[in-house]
C-alpha cells in the first residue's frame, strides 16, 4: 500500500497551479489539484484576461473617432455594455475548460472544492473527503484589498464585481493609483464614462519611472480623466442608486459606482496553515518561501502570489514550473525574478522593464539617460493629441542598457522583445548597431544617439 494518497497535492487552479500539476504530472508523479471557485484562477477568470478585452473594447471608442482624419464617414454609433459582458464571459468559460481540459489530460485530477491542511501532508476537502500527500503546492493567489474600514465600505466594489456590473456606470469614482485602478479608469473612460482617480500619494504608478508617472498622468487628464492626489476616501453615502464619496481634503463627489482598487493581499485565510507549521512573511503577509519555493515545511511549498514576492502571472507560471522540474523531474530550477518586464494596460499603455532613473542612479557610479517624446505618426492625421513617451537607461561606466520604459500605442508588445535585450545585457552600442525599422514608434529606441541627461556620483572621499 502507497505510503500517500497522491505525489502532489495542489491547492489551486489558477495559472502557477495548473502549471506546477501538469509539469508533475508530466515527470510521473500522482497529482491532484483542488479549486473550489473556477479553474483558471484570477488571472483568466476575473484578472488580466478580462481585462485586457475589456481594454481591446473599449479602445473602439478612440478608433471611430480617430477614422475622420484618415477620410471616414461614420454614422451614429451605439454601444451595449451587456453585449461585452456576455460575450467576455462567453470566453472566459472557453478558457476555463481549457485550463480543466489540460490538467487532465496530464493524467493530474482535479477536485472542484476547497482543500484545508489538516498536517504537514493531509487535506480535508469540504466534501468531507481525507487526502494525503507526498508533497503540497499552495497556488491560492490573492484577492481583492479595500484597505481600513471606513464607513459605507460595503457600499465599494472591486475589480472583481466590475466585470460583471448590470450596467455601465455613469459616473465612476475609483480610489488606487496602480495597475488595475488606472487599467479600470480608462477602460471605463473609453466606453463614455465620467472617472475620478483618487490616490493618496504625490503622483499615480508609485514604483515606476518618474518621467512615466508624469507621461501617464497628462496623457490620461487629457482624456478627461480627473485625477486627485495627495488625499482618499473617508466615508462613502449611498443615495438609492447614487453614492456621495466624501475625501480627506474634506470635498466629495457623487457617482453611480465606488470601486477600490488599492492593492491586493495573498489569499493566506483559514487554509490551515498554522496546523501544518507553514510560516507567513512578516514584511509582506505572505507565505514565507525561499528561493526554491520551499516554506518553513519541508514537503511544503508556495509559488504565486499567496508569496507577495511578485505579484505577475507569468512569474507564478515559471515558479510552478520551476518547482515541478525541482521536486519532480530531479532538475533544480530557481526563478530569477531580476529584470521581469511588466505592462499596465492604462490608455496610454505602458510597458517596462529594468532598473528606474532613480533606481539606476541609486545603484551606479555614472548613468546616461535617453528619452524621446514624440508625436505618434497615427497622431498627424487623426488630430489627436497624444505623445508617446520612449526612455533607456544605461550604465555609463560599462554602457550597458539597465532600463527600458515606453509609454504609448502597443509598448508591451515593444517591451517583451526589448526584455530580451536587457536580459542578455546588451549594451548602448547593441542599440544603436541596429537598424532602425522605419516608420515605427519602437525605431526611436535605436536612433536614441545623444544623451539627454548624465549623471555621475562622486565617490565618498
Amino acid at each position: 500500500m502507497a505510503e500517500f494518497d497522491v505525489d502532489l497535492f495542489v491547492i489551486g487552479g489558477g495559472s502557477g497551479g495548473v502549471r506546477a500539476a501538469r509539469i508533475a504530472a508530466g515527470h510521473g508523479a500522482k497529482v491532484m489539484v483542488a479549486e473550489e471557485y473556477r479553474m483558471g484562477g484570477t488571472c483568466v477568470i476575473r484578472g488580466c484576461v478580462p481585462k485586457k478585452l475589456f481594454v481591446l473594447g473599449s479602445h473602439v471608442r478612440h478608433e471611430i473617432a480617430d477614422a475622420a482624419g484618415f477620410g471616414w464617414t461614420i454614422p451614429e454609433i451605439s454601444f451595449d455594455w451587456s453585449t461585452l459582458v456576455a460575450n467576455k464571459d462567453k470566453e472566459i468559460a472557453r478558457l476555463e475548460g481549457i485550463y480543466a481540459a489540460n490538467v487532465e489530460k496530464s493524467g493530474a485530477r482535479i477536485a472542484k472544492t476547497r482543500a484545508v491542511l489538516e498536517d504537514a501532508h493531509t487535506l480535508r476537502l469540504m466534501t468531507g473527503e481525507k487526502v494525503t500527500a507526498k508533497y503540497i503546492l499552495i497556488a491560492t493567489g490573492g484577492a481583492p484589498n479595500h484597505g481600513r474600514e471606513i464607513p459605507g465600505i460595503e457600499h465599494v466594489i472591486s475589480s472583481n464585481e466590475a466585470f460583471h456590473l448590470t450596467e455601465l456606470p455613469k459616473r465612476i469614482v475609483i480610489q488606487g493609483g496602480g495597475y488595475i485602478a488606472l487599467e479600470f479608469a480608462g477602460i471605463f473612460a473609453g466606453f463614455g464614462s465620467d472617472v475620478t482617480v483618487i490616490y493618496r500619494g504625490d503622483n499615480i504608478l508609485r514604483g515606476f519611472d518618474d518621467d512615466v508617472r508624469k507621461h501617464v498622468r497628462a496623457e490620461m487628464e487629457k482624456q478627461g480623466i480627473t485625477i486627485i492626489t495627495g488625499c482618499t476616501i473617508d466615508k462613502v453615502d449611498r443615495h438609492g442608486d447614487e453614492f456621495t464619496t466624501h475625501l480627506s481634503s474634506g470635498s466629495s463627489i457623487a457617482s453611480d459606482k465606488v470601486m477600490f482598487a488599492i492593492g491586493r493581499h495573498p489569499n493566506v485565510a483559514n487554509l490551515g496553515l498554522e496546523k501544518a507549521g507553514v510560516a507567513i512573511n512578516p514584511a509582506n503577509g505572505g507565505i514565507a518561501v525561499d528561493v526554491w519555493s520551499k516554506t518553513s515545511v519541508d514537503n511544503i511549498y508556495a509559488i504565486g502570489d499567496v508569496t507577495h514576492r511578485l505579484n505577475l502571472t507569468p512569474v507564478a507560471i515559471r515558479e510552478g514550473h520551476a518547482f515541478a522540474d525541482t521536486v519532480f523531474g530531479k532538475r533544480p530550477v530557481q526563478v530569477d525574478h531580476a529584470t521581469i518586464p511588466t505592462a499596465v494596460f492604462s490608455q496610454p499603455e505602458v510597458g517596462t522593464v529594468g532598473l528606474t532613473e532613480a533606481q539606476a542612479r541609486a545603484q551606479v557610479s555614472h548613468v546616461d539617460i535617453y528619452k524621446a517624446d514624440f508625436r505618434p505618426i497615427k497622431a498627424t492625421m487623426s488630430g489627436r493629441d497624444t505623445r508617446v513617451l520612449m526612455k533607456l537607461v544605461v550604465d555609463g561606466t560599462i554602457d550597458r542598457v539597465l532600463g527600458c520604459h515606453i509609454v504609448g500605442d502597443t509598448a508591451a508588445e515593444i517591451i517583451q522583445a526589448v526584455a530580451i535585450a536587457v536580459k542578455m545585457k546588451a549594451t548602448k552600442a547593441d542599440f544603436d548597431a541596429t537598424i532602425a525599422l522605419h516608420p515605427t514608434a519602437a525605431e526611436e529606441l535605436v536612433t536614441m544617439r545623444t544623451p539627454t541627461a548624465r549623471y555621475v556620483r562622486q565617490a565618498a572621499e
